[in-house]
């Protein structure tokens, strides 16, 4: 059957379970926005900014699996490429979807809105190249097979890629059958990589598993759990990687701090005599400033489409095969019963001094219940979040590679819309906050009632402690009253907002949004001294500010 070119393209989102489509509306993109509306099984959901869009449908990809954003030519794509970027740096796979001028106006070079006065039709899809693993601009002649190919790279390597569609070619009527998309790794190499990595396992008293994001976006977050259970290996995971193991599982050590980590973590780490490293990212901020270094232990290495076996290389080994061969596998030796050591952080004693940023986690830990989803900006945060003790079927989100201050609140809403049936929980400070802060407005309009966290510490604390100078003027910002924010965005719809100075003020919030069960948005600013950081980022600030040398 004959199908337009619009209507394709929506099709094969929606062979890949993605519901809802994020985005602008622009006079080049209407016929895409239309296939998308009339579309039953997907939504269009208008965002606030192209480059919150973009973030959003990042959020949404990695709780779902994959994500889409739509934008008009130039203008409108070139503010969602950071967005697209991040997303390319933590191999989150989002189509970046852009409607064009149509081909007569490409071919004339005519000088219409959005280009340069000097026109260049794709020049931005030459930017997008950079920050993709396939793109392409759609024309009549290879409307299809160029979609199908993009498709193909996007599926295989969970990477984000680019389609640039002309309005005219989008009624464009092409064939409608969907290819099938082959990941099949080379049995030779599978065979020969999984079979050394059993002989190592078996020979080894002490294994230990390093995952990561990888694992994630690859979506075998049950297949690891299932590994390790089933053979009695320990495991922690890099800060990326938090969320993809169930924190009750006996097998958990917690987050790889390597020498940072308590008493418990450091013994099992250290004695470790054959380390598994599982889609890990060994990057600076991921390893609190290289704090964790692969040392002769690091033998097994799996990424994406490849593993590295004691140095050796096995080409077209792809990580969802081996994973299967593994957890299958009747040749690996059980390991004895570990004991969990992974807590997380203990009580504290709350008071009526000035809160300290180490006193907030343990509570907002407690706050934590099964099957939320937890969503963290970059900064001091991140670090510190990483260590508080996950409820089962939890959910949670980080950008630590990429690191754009502002992603958390998009993100957010992105994985809600993603997964409705959880409780959103969002931590962000109050400099990142204001970048993005429009997409509250969305949180509003559909019904998302999460936990929002602000922490106001006066300024760029993150950036304080790296500079030269934390008093810097440019580390300050400007002032809000984040309460009169939610009168702005909300136009009335209800929200209860905390300010929260103390301890115990904070665990009284708490308690009040526990108890008395708010059904709407709930708003805790906590202020704390700009120069007030986590203990565990006090340890490694200097080895992340002169991260070369260490």
């Amino acid at each position: 059957m004959k199908i337009k070119v619009s209507d394709y393209l929506v099709r094969r989102l929606t062979e890949l379970g993605i519901t809802d489509v994020f985005g602008l509306p622009g006079d080049y993109n209407f016929n895409i926005l239309d296939a998308v509306i009339k579309n039953e099984g997907t939504n269009w959901i208008n965002c606030t900014n192209e480059l919150n869009a973009a973030y959003a449908a990042d959020g949404y990809a990695r709780i779902k699996g994959y994500g889409a954003v739509v934008t008009t030519f130039g203008v409108g794509e070139l503010s969602a490429i950071n967005g697209i970027a991040g997303a390319y740096s933590e191999n989150v796979p989002v189509i970046k979807i852009t409607g064009v001028p149509k081909t007569s106006l490409i071919k004339e070079k005519a000088l219409i809105h959005h280009n340069f006065s000097e026109p260049d039709y794709y020049a931005f899809e030459k930017i997008y190249a950079n920050v993709t693993t396939a793109s392409a601009f759609l024309t009549f002649d290879n409307a299809k097979s160029e979609i199908d190919r993009v498709f193909d790279m996007f599926i295989k390597l969970k990477k984000p890629v680019y389609i640039a569609l002309p309005v005219d070619v989008c009624d464009y009527l092409i064939d409608d059958t969907i290819p099938e998309t082959i990941v099949k790794s080379n049995s030779d190499s599978l065979k020969a990589a999984s079979d050394r990595i059993i002989e190592l396992l078996n020979t080894s008293k002490n294994p230990l598993i390093i995952t990561d994001y990888l694992m994630k976006r690859f979506r075998l977050q049950r297949e690891l759990n299932a590994f390790v259970q089933k053979f009695n290996i320990k495991v922690t995971s890099m800060i990326m990687g938090k969320g993809l193991i169930e924190e009750d599982l006996s097998q958990f050590i917690g987050i790889n701090y390597a020498q940072l980590g308590n008493e418990d973590f450091r013994q099992i780490y250290e004695n470790a005599d054959l380390m598994l490293c599982f889609g890990t990212l060994f990057s600076d901020l991921n390893t609190l400033g290289f704090i964790v270094k692969p040392d002769n232990r690091f033998k097994i290495e799996l990424q994406a489409n490849y593993a590295v076996v004691e140095g050796r290389i096995y080409k077209d080994v792809w990580l969802n095969d081996l994973m299967d061969v593994l957890l299958n596998s009747d040749a690996i030796i059980k390991k004895p019963a570990p004991e969990n050591v992974f807590k997380g952080y203990q009580g504290i004693e709350t008071s009526a001094a000035p809160i300290k940023t180490d006193d907030i986690f343990p509570l907002v830990q407690n706050f934590l219940k099964e099957n939320d989803t937890v969503v963290v900006e970059t900064g001091i945060i991140s670090a510190s979040c990483a260590n508080m003790k996950l409820k089962t079927s939890s959910n949670y989100i980080c950008q630590t590679m990429w690191g754009s201050i502002g992603w958390a609140t998009p993100a957010a809403f992105g994985a809600y819309m993603a997964d409705r049936s959880k409780r959103l929980i969002l931590l962000t400070g109050e400099g990142s906050h204001q970048l993005t802060i429009q997409e509250l407005a969305n949180f509003f309009k559909y019904g998302v009632k999460p936990v929002i966290f602000v922490l106001n510490n006066n300024g760029y604390t993150i950036e304080r402690i790296l500079s030269n100078d934390p008093d810097d003027e440019f580390n300050n910002i400007t002032k809000w009253n984040y309460s009169k924010v939610l009168e702005l965005f909300g136009d009335g719809l209800p929200s209860k907002y905390f300010k929260v100075t103390t301890s115990n003020e904070l665990k009284e919030a708490l308690s009040d949004i526990d108890t008395k069960d708010f059904d709407k948005l709930c708003y805790v600013e906590i202020f704390t001294d700009k120069m007030d950081i986590p203990k565990a980022l006090a340890m490694v600030k200097e080895c992340i500010k002169n991260a070369k040398s260490c």
